[in-house]
């Protein structure tokens, strides 16, 4: 009797595979599971009560339930309390106690610059030179710090920056000739915004630069930087002369703007005024009682700014008999105001309000170029 055996490999059942992979997976939950245990059993050590060790043999005694007490919770858990309480102060310590407390600065001391680029902010810009040139154009010459920007203000607008050289000075010189006119000019020192102290006058006359003027403004006064060479009749003239039956005689006419014109009566001064930017003067003075069919002689004068008399009009008149006419009426020109007006012919500015209540003028601060006053005469 022979019986059949199996040579060879055998293969392994479906269910033999799944048995085997559900036994690996429970392998890894079980050490999953252990070593879980194991960590809280040594993050709770600290809260784990002690065991009392029991007796072999012996039967357990059954001890009366403990009353939990209510602070058992903070026994339990007071290292996470105390990590948080730790937490919390080191947060308030870095957000306001650190911030708050003054950083130590460590100051560099400054390495001074050379003499030549140094810069004191209290001394501004000034002028040397401001004048017209024979060919029309305008030169401004100054110095302030040495290569530093300073700009050229005309007329309360920037029109150039230049740079001083190493020696503080500058030079403004456009090839573009200035139209005729009135021109105030200063300067600023565009690093530091520091402005000059003195201002410059610039008449540019119609008649060339031969008759223009520039003038240094100060707060002690004025200057010459350039006087006209040349005079012409239409740069001084008188316009109107008045005699009021108060004693007080009133010039006017037209000069170069902000020159000083004088009065004389037979060569004796009686007092001066400046001229407007708009070349208009006005001057008035107590000269007493003419006598009617004498001759007498006026003197206007312009002067320049070192006091020098660079033109004249002298005129020879008769005095004539009074006409009896109190009142005597005056053309308002560009630039007036009725203080200056009454300061001419009334003697005191003060008394505008006569002037204005005369001529229904309701606010004293307006007046027209061409506007005809009747002035009173006050005895």
């Amino acid at each position: 009797m022979s019986t059949k055996t199996t040579m060879g490999k055998t293969k392994r059942s479906t269910d033999s595979m799944i048995d085997d992979a559900i036994a690996q997976q429970n392998d890894w939950l079980e050490n999953r599971r252990s070593y879980a245990r194991r960590f809280l059993k040594k993050f709770h050590l600290f809260a784990k009560p002690k065991e009392t060790p029991r007796v072999v043999g012996k039967p357990a005694v059954k001890k009366a339930p403990v009353v939990k007490n209510k602070n058992s919770a903070l026994r339990s858990y007071w290292f996470p309390i105390v990590c948080v309480f730790l937490v919390v102060l080191i947060t308030i310590w870095v957000l306001f106690i650190k911030s708050s407390t003054p950083q130590r600065v460590v100051i560099v001391p400054v390495v001074p610059e050379t003499p030549s680029t140094q810069i004191n902010e209290n001394d501004a810009p000034t002028f040397d030179i401001v004048r017209i040139a024979p060919d029309g154009n305008i030169v401004v010459a100054g110095r302030w710090a040495a290569n530093k920007n300073v700009s050229i203000v005309m007329n309360n607008k920037i029109i150039a920056t230049e740079q001083t050289d190493k020696n503080g000075e500058f030079v403004y010189a456009p090839k573009k000739e200035l139209p005729a006119g009135n021109y105030t000019v200063s300067l600023i020192g565009a690093d530091t915004n520091v402005k000059s102290v003195n201002k410059v006058f610039l008449y540019v006359s119609e008649q060339g630069y031969a008759n223009s003027v520039s003038l240094l403004m100060t707060p002690r006064g004025s200057a010459v930087l350039q006087a006209p060479s040349i005079i012409r009749g239409e740069d001084l003239t008188v316009s109107k002369i008045d005699y009021l039956d108060n004693g007080r005689i009133v010039v006017s006419g037209d000069a170069m703007p902000r020159l000083r014109v004088s009065l004389w009566l037979n060569d004796t001064y009686l007092g001066f005024a400046r001229v407007s930017d708009y070349r208009h003067y006005g001057l008035g003075a107590n000269v007493g009682k003419l006598e009617p069919g004498r001759e007498y002689s006026i003197d206007v004068r312009m002067h320049d700014g070192d006091g020098r008399t660079i033109a004249n009009i002298k005129h020879t008149f008769t005095m004539p008999n009074s006409t009896g006419d109190d009142d005597t009426y005056y053309t308002v020109r560009r630039g007036d105001c009725l203080w200056i007006i009454a300061r001419n012919f009334m003697g005191r500015g003060v008394l505008f309000s006569i002037i204005a209540n005369r001529n229904n003028i309701s606010n004293p601060d307006l007046i027209f170029p061409q506007q005809k006053l009747q002035i009173p005469v006050v005895k």
